[in-house]
């Protein structure tokens, strides 16, 4: 079988052993540290109609900041990254 990707598609270094595993947090799936996706993002409990009239007024809103670790599949599916054709991954390995 020919392989993918150099790398396996882990962004583990040469001699760092092995790495923990991490839950995915939309399908439980565990994978390796350095091989899940980790997403942040701001989110605010308050409808978005609310909030701008709140903001209009001059109160402060509160929003959170939220970390999720996604796996590959899930990370796809849901378009947080994206599946690049072979010249484009290839091009990323010889520059980098």
């Amino acid at each position: 079988m020919p392989k993918k990707r150099k790398s396996g598609g882990r962004s583990k270094g040469h001699g760092t052993g092995r790495s923990g595993y991490l839950t995915c947090d939309f399908c439980g799936r565990r994978m390796p540290a350095d091989k899940i996706k980790k997403v942040t993002f701001w989110y605010s409990p308050i409808d978005y109609q609310l909030k701008k009239e709140l903001i209009k007024q001059g109160s402060r809103v509160p929003r959170y900041k939220v970390t999720k670790y996604v796996c590959i599949r899930c990370a796809v599916h849901r378009g947080i990254i994206k599946i690049r054709a072979e010249k484009d991954r290839k091009k990323e390995q010889v520059t980098a």
